[in-house]
């Protein structure tokens, strides 16, 4: 079969990426389309396929503004021709799942999230905008809605990559999904056994306002304690201009120094509401345990005792008790067990589980749209762990 996979776009190795990556490891001679292509910080298994780009990666500036776009790439996905193409997979976190495809081409859309910008939190990317933004945003988000629900019916398999994102779609999209979890290399971060910690917490990832990496520097300058923040984006001057004193904001480093900071930190800090969040499992993997808002996919990954402790509320106050919490019983945290509760997320699995779940729905057949929802009636690996 002739197979096209579909990304909202391709600027960084992020989370989205890395499920990207896996799909180019499970079909080798597939084909890319994206919005908009950063070769040289992709990596070399997806540099190895052919990539297409629709027209907005032909716009003005449109490899650092590409989301200012966001009103054209409907039309830019619908003028792609993928009519030789007999398995389409989207990766859908922006626009992706709506191209148009042959009526007898299976599509199945790996869902890492509805955009969030115009649904979930819609109101919190409000907030940060001056009115006159706030206004075409409004406008816009009308519109992409109305496209994205209706485009929701050309995919003819949902795949959620977590319980949390699975319920979104059924509300958004009223489509049942499957759910298999993304890939987290286990390997890369394995834990060396002795290796001891220092006196300081780790943030890592985008630094995007929805990351709420906000409460972690003001629970951290009111505890005078160490924090060390890895990470960029658009979040990255306002947070350094909050920061205090003890805590340092690294910006983007390279694998070996994200791998030390893990492998060395007392606690990985993880203060957003994520669709699952991969950053935690690789904490988990270097033995580290995670304190974590207890929203999202959290709630799927961090089991309090075992793999860390949640908070409940998203507040500096909520997240120094929590911390607080942790320092009296940070000896019982088991970095043997932390590390297998990881292993259970790897790539393998997810390799696995998704060539098993195309082998299926190719075998069923494309006559009907209804996703496969088996997994919905299963716990979340986290329920598991205790009697793995």
């Amino acid at each position: 079969m002739k197979v096209a996979l579909v990304h909202y776009w391709c600027v960084n190795m992020r989370g989205g990426e890395k499920v990207l990556e896996s799909l180019c490891e499970l079909f080798p001679e597939a084909d890319i389309f994206t919005h908009v292509y950063v070769p040289e910080r992709m990596s070399d298994t997806i540099r190895r396929h052919t990539v297409h780009t629709t027209f907005i990666a032909r716009m003005p500036r449109a490899r650092t503004l590409y989301k200012a776009y966001l009103p054209l790439m409907p039309l830019a996905l619908e003028l792609l021709d993928l009519r030789s193409y007999d398995l389409v997979i989207s990766s859908e976190s922006g626009p992706a799942k709506g191209v148009i495809t042959r009526a007898d081409a299976m599509h199945i859309c790996y869902c890492h999230t509805p955009m969030r910008y115009i649904w979930n939190m819609y109101h919190e990317y409000q907030e940060g905008m001056n009115v006159v933004a706030k206004a075409a945003m409004a406008l816009a988000s009308h519109r992409l809605r109305q496209w994205d629900v209706t485009s929701a019916a050309r995919v003819d398999h949902f795949v959620a990559n977590s319980h949390n994102v699975a319920g979104r779609i059924r509300k958004f999209y009223r489509r049942s999904a499957a759910v298999i979890h993304p890939p987290v290399d286990v390997a890369a971060f394995q834990r060396e056994h002795g290796s001891g910690t220092d006196d300081f917490y780790l943030c890592a990832g985008q630094l995007a306002s929805y990351k709420r990496v906000d409460i972690a520097i003001e629970a951290f300058n009111r505890l005078g304690k160490p924090l060390v923040v890895i990470g960029e984006g658009e979040m990255y001057e306002k947070l350094r201009r909050q920061a205090g004193p003890n805590i340092k904001i690294l910006g983007r480093v390279g694998q070996d120094t994200l791998r030390e900071a893990y492998a060395r930190c007392r606690a990985l800090i993880f203060p957003g509401e994520e669709d699952f969040g991969i950053v935690p499992l690789e904490a988990m993997a270097s033995g580290r345990p995670v304190i974590a808002l207890g929203r999202g996919g959290a709630l799927e990954t961090v089991i309090p005792g075992q793999t860390g402790i949640l908070f409940k509320e998203a507040s500096a106050q909520a997240l120094i008790e929590a911390i607080l919490e942790f320092e009296h019983i940070q000896a019982d945290f088991d970095p043997d067990l932390l590390a297998r509760h990881a292993a259970l997320f790897d790539k393998g699995r997810f390799k696995r589980e998704f060539n098993d779940f195309v082998a299926d729905v190719l075998e069923e057949g494309s006559g009907s749209c209804e996703s496969q929802n088996a997994n919905e009636s299963q716990g979340t690996v986290a329920d598991g762990l205790v009697t793995a």
